[in-house]
C-alpha cells in the first residue's frame, strides 16, 4: 500500500515537473514570440527612415534639375524675346516706309508738271531709301546663335546622361558586387555542352561522353558554378535572349545530383532557391512551393540577374534590362555555402536551342 502511494506521488511529482517544465518553455516561446514582433518593427522602422532619406534625396535633386530647368527656359524665352522685338521693330520700319510710298505715289500726278530734273532727284533719294530699307530688314540678318543653342543641347543631353548613369542606384549597386561566374562542367548534365571557359551551356539532344562523377546531374538538365560563396553580396546575371523555357538561381552543394524525384530540381527542396521561365511565364521556387508571378506574363528580358546577400538572408531575382524586380525569398539565416545554378531547359518543341550566358555584372545590358 506504502509502495503505490509513493509511486503516485512520484509520479504525481514528475508530472508537476514537467508541467512546470512546460510552461517555462511556454514562456520562452512566448518571449521569442515578442523579440521577433519587436525585430519587424525594428527592421520595418529603419528601412522606413532609410527609404525617406533617400526620396529626400530624390526630391532635392528633382528641385535642383526642376530649378537648372526653369533658368535654361528663362533664358531662352529672354533671347527669343529680344529676337521678337528686333523684328517687330523692322516690321514697324517697313509699314512707316510704305505709307511714305504710298503718299509719294498719290503726289506723283501734281509732281509730273514740276521740274524734271527735281522729279529725278526725288526719285532717286527714294530709291536709294527703299534700298536702304530692304538691306536692313533682310530676315536673313536676323539669326540666332545657334552654336550656342547646339552647345545648351549638348551639355543638357550629356547631363541626362550622367543622371541615366546614376539611375536606377539600384542597378549601380548590384554591379558593385558583380561575381566571376564559371559553370563547372563536371556537374553538368550530359546532355549540356559547357563552353571552354564556362561561361555558357547549351542544350543538345546528343549524350555528350562525360565521365560519371559524383556531382554530375544525371535526370535535370542543371549545371552549377565552380566556386561557391558564403560571405558578403555577389551579383551575376545571366543572358537568356531568345529562350522560352530556362530555370536559374542558387543552390547549397548538397542539392540531390541523381535520381527521379523532383527534389534534383532548382527550387523544389531546402537546397534551392529559383526562378523558372516557360513559354512567357514566371514561377518563382524554393522548399517545392511555387510562387506564381502573374504581373510578368508575356514580359521578355535579355537579361536575368540574381542577387544574394548574405548578412541579409536574401535572394533576389531582377529583369536586369530595367531592374525589374520578379521575385525575392527572405531565408533568414543561410546555412551552407551558395552556388550558381542555371538549367537550359530543353528543346520545346524547337524554340529552345539558344544558349544561357554568363554575362559581364559589372555592366549595363546594351540598350537595344
Amino acid at each position: 500500500m506504502n509502495s503505490k502511494v509513493g509511486a503516485k506521488a512520484t509520479n504525481k511529482e514528475m508530472l508537476f515537473k514537467h508541467q512546470q517544465h512546460l510552461q517555462k518553455q511556454r514562456a520562452a516561446i512566448a518571449h521569442r514570440m515578442k523579440k521577433l514582433a519587436a525585430k519587424e518593427a525594428e527592421i520595418t522602422k529603419k528601412t522606413n527612415a532609410l527609404k525617406e532619406k533617400i526620396k529626400k534625396r530624390y526630391e532635392d535633386m528633382k528641385r535642383v534639375l526642376d530649378e537648372d530647368l526653369r533658368i535654361t527656359l528663362t533664358q531662352l524665352d529672354t533671347e527669343l524675346e529680344a529676337t521678337e522685338k528686333l523684328v517687330e521693330d523692322r516690321v514697324e520700319y517697313c509699314y512707316l516706309l510704305t505709307q511714305e510710298l504710298d503718299q509719294e505715289l498719290a503726289n506723283i500726278s501734281a509732281q509730273m508738271e514740276k521740274d524734271t530734273q527735281e522729279v529725278h532727284m526725288k526719285n532717286a533719294e527714294t530709291e536709294k531709301r527703299i534700298s536702304e530699307t530692304l538691306k536692313l530688314t533682310d530676315p536673313d540678318l536676323i539669326k540666332i546663335d545657334e552654336f550656342k543653342n547646339a552647345q545648351l543641347l549638348s551639355i543638357t543631353i550629356n547631363l541626362q546622361l550622367i543622371i541615366r548613369s546614376q539611375i536606377p542606384v539600384t542597378q549601380k549597386l548590384f554591379q558593385s558586387y558583380a561575381a566571376d561566374v564559371v559553370l563547372d562542367a563536371d556537374t553538368a548534365h550530359p546532355k549540356l555542352i559547357i563552353s571552354s571557359n564556362g561561361d555558357s551551356a547549351t542544350y543538345t539532344d546528343t549524350w555528350q561522353d562525360v565521365p560519371e562523377t559524383p556531382s554530375r546531374f544525371d535526370t535535370t538538365l542543371n549545371v552549377i558554378s565552380e566556386q561557391g560563396f558564403n560571405k558578403g553580396c555577389q551579383y551575376w546575371e545571366v543572358d537568356v535572349s531568345e529562350k522560352t523555357y530556362w530555370e536559374l538561381g542558387l543552390t547549397y552543394p548538397s542539392i540531390p545530383r541523381t535520381g527521379r524525384e523532383e527534389v534534383c530540381w532548382l527550387g523544389r527542396g531546402r537546397d534551392s532557391w529559383c526562378v523558372e521561365y516557360f513559354n512567357g511565364d514566371y514561377t518563382a521556387w524554393h522548399d517545392g512551393v511555387q510562387y506564381e508571378l502573374p504581373l510578368l506574363a508575356g514580359r521578355q528580358f535579355t537579361r536575368i540577374g540574381v542577387f544574394c546577400s548574405i548578412p541579409g538572408g536574401l535572394v533576389c531575382f531582377i529583369g536586369a534590362d530595367t531592374m525589374t524586380p520578379l521575385h525575392c525569398f527572405c531565408t533568414g539565416t543561410f546555412t551552407d555555402t551558395l552556388y550558381q545554378a542555371v538549367c537550359t531547359g530543353h528543346d520545346n518543341g524547337g524554340t529552345n536551342w539558344k544558349s544561357l550566358k554568363i554575362c559581364d555584372a559589372s555592366r549595363s545590358a546594351p540598350v537595344l
